[in-house]
């Protein structure tokens, strides 16, 4: 089964919410406080830009989707785990139980 991505989340989510992609668009807000666009969204969907921590966050709470699985099908790190000061060791052990769980479940 191929991988879901970012923009094709995101725009079922949308489509099951019935949500337009305006609407979408006027409920998430960019760094400056200005709602994103519509294009910026269908851009998003359609897996040609990636959005911004603020913007990913936004797009969790307007559709109902989990901000770790969106964080996770970017390819980006919660803002959370970025400000942590850890060493390699630790990197490689949680990403190597990371691993782990995901295996299991196949």
């Amino acid at each position: 089964m191929p991988s879901k991505t970012l923009g094709s989340v995101l725009a079922e989510a949308r489509k099951k919410n019935d949500f337009s992609l305006r609407e979408v668009a006027e409920r998430v807000k960019k760094e400056d406080g200005e709602p994103i666009s519509p294009q910026y969204l269908n851009d998003i969907e359609h897996d040609r830009r990636t959005p911004s921590s603020e913007v990913l966050r936004g797009l969790s709470r307007a559709l109902k989707v989990s901000e770790d699985y969106l964080n996770f099908l970017a390819g980006m790190l919660p803002k959370d785990l970025k400000a942590l000061s850890v060493n390699e060791e630790t990197v490689d052990l949680a990403y190597s139980l990371f691993r782990k769980k995901l295996d299991d479940r196949r």
